[in-house]
């Protein structure tokens, strides 16, 4: 496994992160565990996971992935310090006006509630997970600070934020002395290019921030268990995979990725994590797993070398300038 450094910091995170999003709503907590622990074995240092997991499900109110995580932790078969612990808030976690958002008193009451589920006392990475238009940068910036000097965070990052935003921030913390952004974390892929490229990747180079991004595989599309003449299942997960990716160019796409990795002796998503972390500005693509098996598939990704040549060829077939 290679290491790289985070953004300009000193901090060196595996060049594969383990999303752990599924875990307490497509992979119970046995899994989740196992998961984790065959992920460090694979030389995996580096989990995501964010407060907000999965509230979306049945049954799920939030934190659960987090606890898991924590339970796992709690085991003492890895050492904390052995790990980058990286986790996320912004969402929705209760019925009160201030349990959601990037105030003060949500980031200041929702880093204790993250470091309670995850059973540790600092996290490595703290993450906003995507913007809050109510609430001012600086006060945002000024809680993540405080949680910086008290220990408790050591570095931040952020999410699903536009280039302006990221600027304007960066310029807040700057002038005023504050923690900046060290991270973000967006969606990226081969079939998913000018949100990052357009403008978030050369500010990202010049201002040293490392790239973290999510969806790599394009939510399964990238695998190649998609293509011209699938009959997709009744589901919003696959009706999402048609609309956003079941085209020519997606399909052109998976084509170039398998020819490239027979090469390499690699899958087709291997291949489409090697050509995400053959973009100078990524520090780490986070994948996920509902089995060991899939799991030591995705990860392997991670060795595989692209050429310049190869590269080039992939980047022709998904341009969007």
């Amino acid at each position: 496994m290679e290491y790289r450094r985070l953004g300009r910091t000193g901090l060196k995170a595996s060049a594969i992160c383990l999303g752990t999003m599924q875990f307490g709503w497509t992979a119970d907590e046995a899994l989740s565990h196992q998961i984790m622990s065959e992920s460090v074995t694979l030389g995996c240092n580096f989990l995501d996971t964010a407060d907000v997991y999965s509230r979306w499900a049945d049954g799920n109110d939030g934190g659960v992935s987090e606890s898991i995580v924590g339970s796992w932790l709690a085991r003492g078969s890895v050492k904390r310090q052995d790990l980058v612990l990286a986790t996320k808030i912004r969402g929705e976690m209760g019925p009160g006006p201030n349990d959601q958002g990037l105030s003060r008193q949500h980031i200041l009451n929702g880093v204790e509630d993250s470091l309670r589920r995850l059973q540790c006392d600092y996290i490595d990475l703290y993450q906003l997970h995507w913007p809050d238009e109510e609430t001012p940068l600086d006060e945002t910036l000024t809680a993540l600070d405080d949680l910086v000097r008290a220990g408790k965070v050591r570095y931040i990052g952020c999410s699903n934020y536009p280039a302006w935003l990221l600027a304007k921030s960066l310029w807040i913390s700057d002038v005023r002395g504050l923690v900046r952004f060290d991270s973000l974390q967006p969606h990226y892929s081969l079939v998913h290019r000018s949100e990052f490229e357009r403008e978030l990747q050369p500010l990202c180079l010049d201002q040293g921030v490392g790239v973290i991004p999510y969806s790599p595989l394009a939510g399964g599309f990238l695998t190649g268990k998609y293509r011209r003449d699938t009959v997709l299942p009744d589901s919003a997960r696959a009706e999402g995979v048609r609309n956003r990716y079941m085209n020519d160019a997606g399909f052109a796409a998976v084509d170039k990725l398998e020819e490239i990795g027979l090469g390499h002796n690699a899958t087709i998503a291997q291949t489409a994590i090697a050509w995400v972390l053959a973009n100078p500005a990524v520090t780490s693509a986070i994948i996920g797993a509902n089995s060991i098996s899939q799991l030591q598939d995705t990860i392997k990704g991670a060795d595989v070398k692209l050429t310049g040549a190869e590269k080039e060829a992939l980047d022709e077939i998904t341009a969007w300038k």
